[in-house]
């Protein structure tokens, strides 16, 4: 009995033994014993069940669902099996005629592409209903209160909503039908950002206490410039470009140049200074010598002035009635002959009707030609930079190569510019952003490498 057992042990630590039991695993057998688990609990449930043969169960169900739409058992006879006429559709073919090139044509043209084959979905399980497509909003709500008015009209009562008003509203403009209600689902689409708000007070109250809505500016309306967001290069700039093109984008970018060094040499000249009025020890030391001799005048006490300037005091001798009188009838005097003045001036200009129109005239034209010009200007400056910060707008250079770097090849051709470098200086020139310099770094504090003291005394 021990010999049969232990030849048990043995066959079962095979690599290629298979046990009955799927359940049981060659451990088991071949320790002899098997390990028990207690089953009423949850964790043990799936851990220490074999459940192969439920999945592969409903594996097979779910195939059977994706082929055949059900299961099999409950498919009727003619849904499942055919009648095979393949011999004589094999006759009748031979007997047709032979199909001719257009035909083949529309066949073709009418067969599904693979790929479309491939992405179709071959599953007959039909898509799970939706549940929320049914459900009515406030459905419990609704139920109530119809349940509530049937109960009224058994008694003979009409509901509240229905009833007919009483009193007439005073002011029928502003009575809401039940189209404006908030929670009418039939109401007309509201954009808040598609049209201005209505302001239903009172103009005057809403001015005098600062609550009427500020105006728009015309101005935040428009574009802030009209220079295209991708500019297109100039055809010199080509990687084979035509010889006159060329030439013409290489004029160009020497005139830049020669811009850039012109104002190189102007802050040179402003710059520099007379080797001759250079200072020498000889005038440094007249200048720090300068003023002595002045400091000792001051000093001098003969210098002093008297004290009897501080105390003089300008008397102001008081007018007679006399005198008084005189300058009031010369005050009138001067009134009187300047109006008569003014009037004979007003009296002269009637005789010059004809030269005033001319001149109003020619100053309205003026103003027409100056309203012209400004709006004149105010276009052109939406192709240039406007200044937004405190640094000017600097144009990127030319991308340009010269006629002995042109390959005419775009395998050869070496990259230049960046193209972060050129949308961050588009955006600049439209105006979005204002002109930026890279952020400069401060410079860390130098380390500083100091001998201790009681390192020092031991060195």
């Amino acid at each position: 009995m021990a010999s049969a057992r232990r030849l048990r042990r043995v066959a079962a630590a095979q690599p290629g033994f298979m046990t009955l039991n799927p359940a049981v695993k060659p451990e088991e057998l071949a320790s002899g014993r098997r390990k028990r688990v207690n089953k009423n609990k949850k964790k043990n449930w799936t851990k220490h069940v074999d459940v192969n043969d439920v999945e592969d169960f409903l594996e097979d169900v779910r195939l059977q669902e994706r082929t055949t739409g059900g299961l099999i058992s409950e498919k009727s006879d003619e849904s499942l099996f055919f009648l095979d006429a393949g011999d004589q559709k094999a006759a009748a073919a031979t007997t047709a005629e032979e199909p001719t090139e257009q035909t083949s044509r529309k066949r073709r043209a009418s067969r599904p592409l693979k790929v479309d084959l491939i992405l179709k979905n071959s599953s007959l399980v039909p898509v799970p209903k939706d549940v929320l497509a049914y459900q009515v909003p406030n459905a419990k709500k609704l139920r109530r209160v119809a349940k509530k008015a049937e109960q009224l009209a058994a008694i003979g009562k009409v509901p509240k909503k229905h009833r007919r008003p009483t009193k007439v509203a005073r002011n029928t403009e502003t009575t809401k039908t039940a189209a404006d209600t908030p929670n009418n689902p039939t109401r007309d689409y509201y954009d808040i950002w598609g049209q201005e708000a209505k302001e239903t007070g009172d103009p005057w109250y809403l001015k005098q206490t600062g609550k009427a809505a500020v105006k728009r500016p015309e101005k935040l309306t428009g574009k802030l410039s009209l220079l295209p967001a991708v500019e297109v290069i100039a055809p010199g700039g080509s990687y084979n470009p035509d010889f006159f093109s060329h030439q013409a984008l290489l004029l160009e970018a020497h005139e830049v140049e020669v811009k850039k060094e012109k104002e190189e040499n102007k802050i040179l000249r402003q710059l520099a200074y007379d080797k001759d009025d250079r200072a020498t020890e000889e005038t440094v030391f007249q200048e720090q010598v300068e003023g002595l001799e002045e400091e000792d005048e001051e000093d001098d006490p003969d210098n002093e002035d008297d004290g009897c300037t501080l105390g003089i005091l300008n008397l102001v001798e008081k007018k007679t009635e006399k005198q008084r009188k005189r300058e009031r009838v010369t005050k009138v005097k001067e009134q009187r002959r300047l109006a008569a003045r003014h009037k004979t001036a007003q009296q002269q200009q009637l005789f010059q009707l004809r030269s005033i129109k001319v001149s109003l005239r020619q100053r309205e034209q003026r103003t027409k030609q100056r309203q012209i010009q400004r709006r004149a200007n105010q276009e052109a400056e939406k192709y240039t930079p406007r200044r937004l910060g405190k640094l000017k707008f600097k144009a990127q250079d030319l991308e340009v190569q010269l006629t002995n770097e042109l390959t005419g090849s775009l395998r050869t051709l070496k990259p230049e510019g960046s193209v972060l470098k050129d949308r961050f200086k588009s955006l600049q020139k439209r105006n979005l952003i204002e002109p930026r310099e890279r952020a400069k770094f401060k410079p860390r504090l130098k380390v500083r490498y100091v001998e201790k003291r009681s390192f020092r005394e031991i060195s």
